[in-house]
C-alpha cells in the first residue's frame, strides 16, 4: 500500500508498505483524507526528534476495515476521525478526565507497518499518511457519515488543538478578550474557538497580510501585522494571549499583552531545546504562563462535539482547505504548508 515514509534523510511516498492485522482493542482504519501538519513538517526538520524509518501522519479521517476482539463502539463501514491520543483509560490521569497526561500516550511508538521485512515506526500512534492505518479503540470516534471526510480529517489535531486550548485548558469566557499571535491552521481554530466562546474582542496578530481575510472569517475583530499595536485596541491588556507560532520572542510578546490576571497560552512548538525569557515581575498580578497539550481534550467527547458544531454550521470545517493532494504530490503539498500558503493541505486517498 502507498504511504509516505521518512527514513531521516527525506521523505518520499512509497507502495510497498504493509500493516499488520489488528489485535485486541484495535481498529484498522482505511484512510481517507489527512491533513498535512507543521508537526509533521517539524518531524522532518528535526524539530520534533522521532526514531525513524517512520510513517507520517497524523490528522486523518477515513473508513473502519476491521476491529480486534474487544473493540465495541465501533464497526466495519463506520466513517471515523482519528485521535492521536492512544491514552490507556484506566490510569489516575485518565480517571480523572485528563487523557492527554496519560503517560502511556507520551513517548512509546509502537511499529505496526513493515516495508520489506523491515518495521516501521507510527507517528504520534497514527500515522495517518497511509493508506490503512492501525491505531487503538479509543483513537477512532464514530463521526456522522454525511460529514465530509476530507473536512473531518482536520478535527483529530488542528481543531482539536485549537479550539480545545480555547474551551478547555484557557477556558474563554464570555465577554473575554483574546490575542491570536499566528494565523496558520492552529492559530485559526484558537480564533474560531474564542468566537464560539463569545469573546467580545479577538485580536488576530499576523506578519502576513494576505491571511487577514481568513483570520476575520474565522472570528477575529481586529488583524494587526505585529503585536505593537495591541494596546491600541486593548489599553489595559488581554485575558488570553495565544502564541500559536512557536518563537520565543512571541512567547515574552504573549506574557508582555496580558491584563491583570490574564493567561498566555503556549500552543506552538519551539525547538526542544529552545529557551524562552520573561520579566518574572510582570506575573505578580495574577498572571499565568500555561502550557497546553492537544487542546487539553478528550477526543472521544471532543470530536463528537466539533462534529455536531460543524453540523450547526458553528465550527469551521470546510474553509480550512485551502488545497487537497493527491498523496503522491506530498513533495508539492509540503512545500506550500512550508511556505505559508495554505491553512491547511490535505492529502487524499
Amino acid at each position: 500500500m502507498r504511504g509516505v515514509v521518512f527514513d531521516g534523510t527525506q521523505p518520499q511516498v512509497v507502495d510497498d508498505l504493509e500493516i499488520r492485522d489488528p489485535g485486541p482493542g484495535e481498529v484498522l482504519v482505511a484512510i481517507a483524507a489527512a491533513g498535512l501538519c507543521h508537526s509533521d513538517l517539524s518531524v522532518v526538520d528535526g524539530t520534533i526528534p522521532f526514531p525513524v524509518p517512520v510513517v507520517l501522519g497524523h490528522e486523518g479521517a477515513g473508513v473502519v476495515e476491521a476491529v480486534g476482539p474487544g473493540v465495541v463502539h465501533v464497526a466495519p463501514g463506520d466513517h471515523v476521525s482519528l485521535s492521536t491520543l492512544a491514552n490507556c483509560g484506566a490510569c489516575a490521569d485518565c480517571d480523572r478526565g485528563r487523557p492527554t497526561m496519560c503517560r502511556k500516550a507520551i513517548g512509546r511508538p509502537g511499529r505496526p507497518f513493515s516495508r520489506n521485512g523491515e518495521p516501521l515506526f507510527q507517528f504520534a500512534a497514527n500515522s495517518a499518511f497511509a493508506e490503512r492505518t492501525l491505531v487503538q479503540a479509543v483513537q477512532a470516534v464514530k463521526i456522522p457519515a454525511d460529514l465530509p471526510l476530507a473536512s473531518a480529517a482536520l478535527i483529530g489535531c488542528g481543531v482539536l488543538t485549537g479550539v480545545g486550548a480555547v474551551l478547555n485548558r484557557a477556558k474563554v469566557d464570555r465577554g473575554d478578550t483574546v490575542v491570536v499571535i499566528g494565523t496558520g491552521g492552529i492559530g485559526l481554530n484558537v480564533l474560531q474557538g474564542a468566537r464560539i466562546a463569545g469573546a467580545s474582542t479577538i485580536v488576530a496578530v499576523d506578519s502576513n497580510p494576505a491571511k487577514e481575510g481568513m483570520a476575520r472569517q474565522f472570528g477575529a475583530t481586529h488583524f494587526l501585522r505585529s503585536a505593537d499595536g495591541v494596546r491600541e485596541i486593548l489599553p489595559t491588556g488581554a485575558d488570553h494571549a495565544f502564541e500559536c507560532v512557536g518563537h520565543t520572542g512571541l512567547i515574552r510578546q504573549a506574557i508582555e499583552l496580558l491584563d491583570r490576571h490574564g493567561q498566555a497560552i503556549l500552543l506552538g512548538m519551539p525547538a526542544a531545546t529552545a529557551e524562552a525569557s520573561f520579566v518574572p515581575a510582570g506575573l505578580f498580578l495574577d498572571k499565568s504562563i500555561l502550557g497546553c497539550r492537544y487542546g487539553s481534550s478528550r477526543p472521544q467527547h471532543d470530536i463528537a462535539l466539533y462534529a455536531d458544531l460543524y453540523r450547526q454550521g458553528l465550527l469551521l470545517l470546510d474553509e480550512l482547505i485551502t488545497e487537497t493532494y493527491p498523496v503522491e504530490d506530498f513533495a508539492k503539498a509540503a512545500e506550500d504548508a512550508g511556505e505559508g500558503r495554505v491553512a491547511r493541505a490535505v492529502l487524499m486517498f
